[in-house]
């Protein structure tokens, strides 16, 4: 009985050890586990990382109804690491999810575009690939205009028969990159392509100023009076068709300050018909005082046909090529005798053209946005060109040498006092005329030097700017639109 006792007893205690042993392995034995990272801090760890991607998803309701999504993401920077450990400290799902809220925005699937500018550049964020490529090509009509645009794409465009403008080339210049992504919601998220149209020409989506025209107002005076081009102002208002436009009171005008962020530059073969003004070709007569003038053969315009090689970067011309030149009908020189008793460098109130005829203007006097440093300045001057490299420049009307000089910015000018209150600069000449020199007299058409692009310019042009009461830049000296000389 005491044997059988003993074996019971035995037979118990095997048992009881065999389960407790089996217990304390299976604790022991090492589990999976999710370890979440933030930007390289450890947050703590999870059992299942689809629960957690689960969460954010359904919790994120208000990303998902704002950016009409089924999907968020985590943040950027989130990183969820596999383990097997023995591990304890294991955190809920929403507790984590707290913690990545509180550091960082979550993200969203999407596209960024990098737009590359000289030695910068600059990300845009777009849901839809469709609205950057619509954006894109909104910006290209924009300044190249649809039709144009349309007949360029789809090769539909007429060959040039007499008249009229070939379009050989559209390009964006910059270097622009587009990938998907994951992306911030704290970022600027387009999804819509007239937003990021509006970015894209404007530089912003703000609300732009608005202007009510009153009586009188022009289209040049509007766009004068508010420190913009009228090319400017045409663009941010497409109901506008030419400068010519009539305006009444109580029209609203938007002025759109342009900041484009690409440069948008179409290349095109331009071919028109000019009047080639008949010149005027005065004859002394030493019997005769000064002063007095006789006609003795009328003037005749004739009709030049111009062949140009232009390209044109958002809307700013920055360098014409003359390609031929076809005298359709010649020009007849205005003979007028004048009597030179007297010499004098005084000008009178007729003043001729400084170029050659088939010119064309490629920036009027007024605010733009300079081509070559980007910045927004008032241009105090008339850009004259399109009569080819060399062609020749005249002086607009009798006077005396004051500057002959050459710098970085002007290239090589001449400024000329008329001894009647004006002084003119005529900047970027490829060369002097002969016998040009400070003090020297000069008559009204003699050429003074040949058309060039020295100093800061984009392509062959005639800089003519008007000072009325002084020298250029002096302190009694004001900027004089050119037009007034000529109306």
């Amino acid at each position: 009985m005491k044997k059988a006792f003993i074996i019971v007893l035995l037979f118990v205690l095997v048992s009881v050890t065999a389960f407790l042993g089996f217990s304390s392995d299976k604790n022991n034995q090492p589990q999976t586990y999710y370890q979440v990272y933030l930007d390289g801090e450890l947050l703590g760890n999870i059992t299942s990382k689809k629960s957690l991607e689960k969460y954010i998803t359904n919790t994120q309701r208000y990303i998902k109804e704002k950016y009409n999504i089924d999907d968020v993401y985590a943040p950027n920077g989130l990183e969820i690491k596999k383990i097997v450990s023995f591990q304890e400290n294991i955190m809920g799902v929403d507790d984590i999810y707290q913690l990545i809220q509180e550091r960082k925005p979550f993200t969203i699937k999407g596209y960024q575009i990098t737009i590359f500018s000289d030695d910068i550049s600059q990300k845009i964020y777009v849901l839809d690939e469709k609205v950057y490529r619509t954006a894109l090509e909104n910006s290209i009509k924009t300044f190249v205009g649809t039709e144009g645009y349309t007949s360029y794409i789809n090769k539909t465009q007429k060959q040039i028969t007499d008249v009229g403008t070939y379009i050989n080339n559209i390009y964006i210049e910059n270097q622009m990159t587009i990938k998907e992504t994951y992306i911030s919601t704290d970022e600027q998220i387009y999804t819509s392509s007239d937003e990021l149209t509006k970015y894209l020409l404007f530089g912003t989506t703000d609300q732009q100023k608005i202007y009510n025209v009153k009586l009188g107002d022009t289209i040049e005076q509007v766009a004068f009076d508010n420190e913009i081009s009228v090319e400017e102002l045409l663009i941010s208002n497409p109901k506008f068709k030419t400068s010519n436009a009539l305006l009444y009171p109580g029209l609203e005008i938007t002025i759109g300050i342009l900041s484009p962020q690409i440069k948008i530059t179409v290349e095109q073969e331009v071919v028109e018909d000019f009047v080639d003004k008949y010149k005027t070709i005065e004859q002394v007569d030493e019997n005769l005082n000064v002063g007095v003038t006789k006609v003795t053969r009328e003037g005749e315009d004739g009709l030049l046909r111009i062949k140009q090689n232009v390209k044109i970067t958002n809307g700013t011309t920055v360098y014409i090529k003359q390609v031929s030149k076809q005298e359709m009908k010649p020009s007849i020189s205005k003979i007028v005798v004048k009597g030179g008793k007297k010499v004098n460098g005084v000008g009178d109130s007729n003043w001729v053209w400084p170029t050659d005829s088939g010119w064309k203007i490629t920036s009027n006097y007024g605010y733009r946005i300079n081509p070559i440093t980007g910045a927004r300045e008032l241009h105090g001057a008339i850009d004259i060109a399109g009569t080819g490299y060399g062609s020749n420049i005249y002086s607009a009307n009798n006077g005396v040498i004051y500057k002959v000089a050459n710098d970085a910015i002007n290239g090589k000018h001449v400024v000329i006092n008329y001894n009647n209150g004006y002084y003119i600069q005529y900047n970027h000449l490829s060369k002097y005329a002969d016998n040009i020199a400070v003090g020297a007299y000069v008559e009204k058409g003699q050429v003074i030097g040949y058309m060039g692009m020295t100093g800061q310019a984009t392509g062959p042009h005639l800089h003519f700017a008007v000072w009325y009461g002084g020298p250029p830049f002096s302190w009694s000296a004001y900027r004089v639109n050119p037009w007034t000389l000529y109306k």
